[in-house]
C-alpha cells in the first residue's frame, strides 16, 4: 500500500503536485481492490482520511464520507479494528 510509514514523501519526492499524488494514492488503492476480488466486485460507501500540510507548516487532517455520520462511524471504527489486528 503506498504511503505507509511516517513520511509521505519518501517514495513520492516533495516536488509531485497535491492532485497527482492525492491521485495515484487512489490509484494504488484500485489496484489493490482489483488483486484481491478480481474483477467482479462493486464499489460501496467511500470515506478518505488525508493528512494536508500547509505553507505554513500547519497539519491538518480532511475527512470526507458522503453517507450518513453514523455509517461514517462504524465504517471507521471497523476499519480501525482491522489495522489493530493486522499490526497484532
Amino acid at each position: 500500500m503506498a504511503g505507509i510509514g511516517d513520511n509521505p514523501h519518501a517514495d513520492a519526492g516533495d516536488e509531485r503536485a497535491p492532485r497527482a499524488r492525492l491521485m495515484q494514492e487512489v490509484a494504488d488503492q484500485m489496484d489493490a481492490i482489483e488483486t484481491d476480488f478480481g474483477d467482479k466486485f462493486e464499489i460501496g460507501r467511500v470515506i478518505t482520511i488525508v493528512e494536508v500540510t500547509g505553507p505554513d507548516g500547519d497539519i491538518g487532517i480532511r475527512v470526507r464520507a458522503g453517507q450518513l455520520p453514523w455509517v461514517s462511524l462504524g465504517m471507521l471504527e471497523w476499519a480501525k479494528k482491522s489495522l489493530e489486528a493486522a499490526a497484532g
